[in-house]
């Protein structure tokens, strides 16, 4: 397929021309040797790939390309590129200072290793207090109140169903004419369900 691009490419670059698709498709397999069925696909990639131009005028579209285009484009990419490039090397060059400077004061000396030790026995050393307080949260003041929170919405989720419930059996009493009983057997609603307080 890149080798049939490569050669419709020729036929444009060669005849410097405008063509129509009937007229590519006729010089591209005597001139080429792509067959007249690949000649519509292959157009149609170099033209999503910007390497041949296309216009409508009136009912006919014409395609063209023209080697001063295709060096420009490849000149573009090529600034594109070392533009790219500096870039980048300018940006390795500042990490690699601040490398060598972050390197300053941090020479393995006998201090900084008793510094490092000392930092990591404190860390260790909050870990444990860390943890030690985790043993006690539930006497925290706060987390209480939270709990108390909590356990008030649910009292009141709790006691909203119950009266739900109650509201819906009453329903179907009056609706269908059931025994309460039958009601909590049919359902599996336990016959001491009451409010909670």
């Amino acid at each position: 397929f890149e080798e049939k691009r490569v050669r419709m490419m020729e036929i444009f670059f060669e005849t410097k021309d405008v063509f129509q698709l009937k007229d590519i498709e006729k010089i591209a397999p005597k001139e080429k040797g792509i067959t007249s069925m690949s000649v519509k696909e292959i157009l149609q990639s170099l033209v999503d790939d910007g390497m041949v131009d296309t216009d409508r005028i009136g009912t006919s579209n014409y395609f063209w390309a023209f080697p001063s285009k295709a060096l420009h484009a490849r000149k573009r990419k090529l600034e594109e590129l070392e533009s790219q490039f500096a870039e980048s090397s300018q940006k390795k060059e500042a990490l690699q200072k601040s490398i060598e400077k972050s390197k300053i004061g941090r020479e393995d000396t006998a201090e900084r290793a008793a510094l490092i030790e000392e930092l990591a026995a404190l860390r260790q050393k909050k870990e444990q207090l860390k943890a030690e307080i985790d043993k006690y949260r539930e006497c925290d003041p706060d987390v209480v109140e939270e709990m108390r929170q909590t356990n008030k919405v649910a009292k009141e989720a709790a006691n909203r169903w119950t009266d739900n419930i109650f509201s819906i059996k009453s329903w179907a009493k009056r609706k269908f004419g059931f025994e309460e009983s039958r009601i909590d057997k049919s359902f599996g609603i336990p016959e001491d369900l009451d409010y909670i307080d």
